[in-house]
Parts: C-alpha cells; sequence; structure tokens
C-alpha cells in the first residue's frame, strides 16, 4: 500500500533531481536565519557553491547546542505571523530548543506520518487509539493529524489511565495503538490481569525509545500485532522521519524529504553504505526552521537500495547515542538536567548517581544525591523536607516523576577524568 507511490518510489536519477533542487531552496531558506548567515560565511561557502548532493559536505555541521543557542526563536527562518504552533524539546540546563512550524509544515508532517501508516497497512476503516504525550512533545499531535489525514477513526486518549485504555480498546474496537514500546507491555500485562483480549488489535507502532527484536516478539505475542518501528525527532517536525515497512528490515527515510549522511562521529568524516556511524540529517522541505547538516547523536548505519516494498533508501535500527542522553519514558533526559536542578538547592552536595531500571515494563529512575553534612545530621523531618524538595525540582526540570535517596557525604563513588553518573540497568528487553 501506498500514500503516495510516485514519491515513495522515485528512482535514483528523478530522486538525484528532485533532493538537490530542494537542496538549494532550503540553504536559501536559511540564509534567512543569522546563524546560518554567519555560519556559511566563516566558512566561505553559500548556496551557490551547493551544484550537487555530495557538495553538501562543504557546509558546516550543526549542533543541539546551536539550536540551544538560538532560544527562544533564533532559528526561525520566516515572520512570526507564518507560525502556526510552536512545540519544544527538553533542555540540558532548563531552556528548551523551540521548534516552529507554518501552516505548510504541519501540511508536509501530516502527509509523512500518513505515508508511514499506510506503509505499515493501515487504512481508513482503521480505529487508532493514540497513547502518547499531547502537547509539547510532537509524537502526540503528529500522529494525531497524520491519522485523521488518512480519514480514520482516531481516539485522542494521550497517556495514564490503563484501565481505561484498556476499556476503550475492547469498547471502541480499536485496531491501531501507537505508544512507547514499554508502556505497550505495561497494557498488556494490565489487559492480561484484567481478562481483557484485546483481540480487535492488529497493529502497534512504536517508538521515542529504542526497543530491541526480543521486544518486538514480546509485544506482538502478547498484543496480538504486528509492530512497526518508527524514528523520529522534533527538530525535523517529530515522528515520521523514519518508519517500518511489512519486510521489517530496516527503517525507510523519506528520501524527498531529507537528507541523511552518515558520519564518523569523531572525525566528521562521511561513512560508505553498512558502515555505522553518527546520523546526520538536512530537511529539504522545512519552511519555518531550515536545519543544515543536523549530527542527530543516534548511531545507524545506511543500508543498501532495495526492498521488496518497492521504497528507497532505508537506516538500520538505532542502536545508541554518541552523547549521554537517556531516553525516559519517551522522554529525553541529559544528567546537565539533573545537576543543574541539584545544584539549585541549598543543602544539596555536587555528587549524584542515576540509576534506571525498567519495572513492570515501565521505565524508572531512581537519583541517589549526597547532602551536606550538617544537613545530614539533622532532623528527620529537615531530610524528609528536603528529599521532597529534591523530587520536586527534578520533575519540574525534566517533567517526569523519579524516586529520590539522599545519601551521607562521601558515600557515592568518585572517578578520576569523566563522571559516570548514569547505572542503566533496563537490559535488551
Amino acid at each position: 500500500m501506498y500514500w503516495n507511490k510516485k514519491i515513495e518510489t522515485l528512482k535514483s536519477g528523478d530522486l538525484e533531481r528532485l533532493q538537490t533542487k530542494r537542496l538549494k531552496w532550503s540553504l536559501n531558506q536559511a540564509l534567512n536565519i543569522e546563524f546560518y548567515r554567519n555560519l556559511f560565511r566563516e566558512a566561505g561557502v553559500s548556496p551557490d557553491d551547493i551544484a550537487t548532493l555530495d557538495d553538501v559536505t562543504k557546509l558546516p555541521f550543526t549542533h543541539k547546542a546551536d539550536l540551544r543557542g538560538g532560544y527562544p526563536f533564533g532559528f526561525c527562518a520566516v515572520p512570526m505571523r507564518e507560525v502556526v504552533r510552536i512545540h519544544t524539546t527538553s533542555g540540558t540546563t532548563g531552556k528548551p530548543t523551540v521548534v516552529c512550524y507554518t501552516r505548510q509544515d504541519l501540511g508536509n508532517w501530516s502527509e509523512l506520518i500518513a505515508r508511514n501508516m499506510v506503509m505499515a497497512g493501515i487504512g481508513e476503516d482503521d480505529i487508532f487509539q493514540n497513547s502518547v504525550n499531547y502537547g509539547l512533545f510532537t509524537g502526540g499531535l503528529g500522529f494525531h493529524y497524520g491519522a485523521e489525514e488518512i480519514g480514520m477513526t482516531v481516539i485522542p486518549s494521550a497517556t495514564g489511565n490503563t484501565k481505561r485504555q484498556i476499556e476503550m480498546i475492547e469498547d471502541f474496537g480499536v485496531t491501531v495503538i501507537h505508544c512507547t514500546p514499554s508502556y505497550a507491555l505495561y497494557l498488556a500485562e494490565a489487559a492480561e490481569e484484567m481478562g481483557a483480549s484485546l483481540d480487535t488489535l492488529k497493529t502497534g507502532l512504536f517508538g521515542a525509545e529504542p526497543w530491541s527484536e526480543n521486544m518486538r516478539r514480546e509485544l506482538e505475542s502478547r498484543l496480538g500485532v504486528r509492530a512497526f518501528d518508527s524514528y523520529g525527532l522534533s527538530e525535523m517536525y517529530g515522528p515520521g522521519v523514519a518508519f517500518e515497512c511489512p519486510e521489517h528490515d530496516g527503517l525507510h527515510i523519506w528520501h524527498d524529504s531529507y537528507l541523511v549522511e552518515i558520519i564518523d562521529p569523531k572525525t566528521g568524516e562521511r561513512l560508505e553504505c553498512g558502515e555505522r556511524g553518527e546520523l546526520v540529517i538536512t530537511p529539504l522541505v522545512k519552511e519555518a526552521m531550515p536545519i543544515i547538516r543536523y549530527r542527530t547523536g543516534d548511531i545507524t548505519m545506511l543500508m543498501e537500495d532495495g526492498c521488496a516494498c518497492g521504497r528507497g533508501q532505508k537506516i538500520a535500527r538505532i542502536t545508541g547515542r554518541t552523547d549521554d542522553m537517556m531516553v525516559i519514558r519517551g522522554i529525553n533526559v541529559f544528567p546537565s538536567q539533573i545537576e543543574h536542578a541539584l545544584l539549585s538547592l541549598p543543602g544539596v552536595g555536587e555528587q549524584f548517581m542515576v540509576y534506571i531500571d525498567r519495572i513492570r515494563h515501565l521505565d524508572e529512575m531512581m537519583i541517589v544525591v549526597e547532602i551536606d553534612r550538617d544537613v545530614f545530621s539533622g532532623e528527620l523531618q529537615d531530610l524528609a523536607r528536603l528529599q521532597s524538595e529534591v523530587a520536586g525540582a527534578i520533575r519540574d526540570a525534566l517533567g517526569i516523576r523519579t524516586s529520590v535517596k539522599l545519601a551521607e557525604p562521601g558515600t557515592l563513588p568518585r572517578f578520576e577524568g569523566k563522571a559516570r553518573r548514569v547505572v542503566d540497568r533496563r537490559g535488551d528487553l
């Protein structure tokens, strides 16, 4: 099944011409942003120097820190009157990355999501339950509008209230569900405890956090669905950048909308097909926020062209990160965010550790933090109050709830060189 067969199956010559045309447009659109005018001038390049796709290597990379430095609208290439929506991503020190959208951007994004869902065999007769966060998180509204573009029945259930989620699946005859893979397993477990069969479900769309082939097999067995992997990032609209077809052999990048490269994360040199490295993306159709050679931090590789479904370029499933970012229940978390929140509190020391576990298929994070000696030797009610204050500060900074333990000064491990603050015990589930 295709949403736009002509575009999805473009042959190499036609695709290269389209990508080159759109790349030049994107570069000129980026000149509306002061950061890129300065960056191109310092690098001694201009859009006129880019005659072929290979010429993109003449251009400098854009880093996540650059986007944070432009807070709030430094990377917006259109007047604010043309911006019809704003989403944000989490920031490492309190300030998020702001992503702006024009009306055309929202139309492009909806079409990309529609392509993904139709590629997975979903159509207008399906009933779709969208069990992810709505609001500033891009996953909720992204899939919502894509599903409505197809014409299916959409249930914006969002997250939480698991019993009600299960009741809606059964009462409304839901056929397709979208959520994080860890929440899907939690739903399956809760349904088993309730005696609910969920036998109308046939397709599961899962993303926002890494998951393995072992988890795919468990999801498909316990929910009775075909499970599809979704990849995206807010800087590129949100979900919809790449998606699995029914062959389950890599994720198709929508090559008319994104130019992708794989680089050595240490040297920045471009790698060949089949070599694993960092994914770099240049969006080709973004009006409000064109980004040039964005280093995603995600580790993958380009796969050989050719797929039984007839579509083109694919990347392998994401296997890791080049930085210290953690993904907790679909939310990006950096240790520096935690550090920033802790240092704002009196009585809290500089040493902390983060422990991540998967309990009943859901990610749980515990933060152990040393406190000042005079506080540690104080009254129990003072310790309880400080523990509550730390938990509140972390919740405000990260947008998720965590458990907090207070530790005596000098009891947490010290490291020579870079501190290893995170112990991830989730394993390969």
